[in-house]
């Protein structure tokens, strides 16, 4: 990490609370979770509404972790490449993350998927440029108003986390890299 951050054992209170849920629930501090120390006024807020945004998820876990997983490759971040390659490849199979990775359009999602996955690309790109019939069009498909705002928070909410982990240097934990080299290096985008 470029920056100094909170280790386990300085930190106190809310953040100290933090640190020891995510060590039970993943076995260590994700340095996706430790560059917010460096605020530590911000992180507990900036969990929170990652918490409520995909907890809250109108259209499922697998479709958050799909748009984070597109998101991610536009921005373009390693880092969340990594983690929600390893993560989408536990709910639909490493062929079929990789066929998203590669062209979403052709990895055998059906069509509100890539509805979906075309507004988040849309988003990344220049979200000023999408127009009503954009909307419309995801419309057209069934998602209602909830659900295509819940897609354009999920994107931005990645757009920004992701460069923040890029400032400030964090560095994808090797349990989320893959196997494969071939695969870890799609992955990877920008500084190695």
């Amino acid at each position: 990490m470029f920056i100094k951050t909170i280790e386990p054992g300085e930190a106190t209170g809310e953040l100290a609370a933090l640190y020891e849920a995510e060590t039970k629930s993943m076995g260590h501090i994700m340095q996706a979770t430790q560059c917010w120390s460096a605020r530590p006024d911000i992180i507990i807020p900036v969990e929170n509404l990652l918490h409520q945004i995909r907890d809250g998820f109108s259209l499922g876990l697998l479709n958050f972790r799909l748009i984070t997983f597109v998101a991610a490759q536009h921005v373009p971040s390693s880092y969340c490449s990594h983690v929600y390659f390893r993560a989408l490849s536990g709910m639909i199979g490493r062929d079929q993350t990789l066929a998203v990775r590669r062209d979403f359009r052709n990895a055998g999602l059906d069509n509100q998927q890539i509805e979906m996955l075309t507004y988040t690309e849309q988003i990344m790109r220049n979200a000023s440029q999408i127009t009503d019939a954009d909307i419309q069009r995801l419309r057209n498909v069934g998602f209602t108003d909830l659900n295509i705002a819940d897609i354009a928070l999920a994107a931005s909410f990645r757009s920004f986390m992701s460069r923040y982990f890029d400032a400030v240097g964090a560095r994808v934990e090797p349990e989320f890299l893959d196997s494969d080299p071939v695969v870890r290096a799609e992955m990877a985008v920008g500084v190695k």
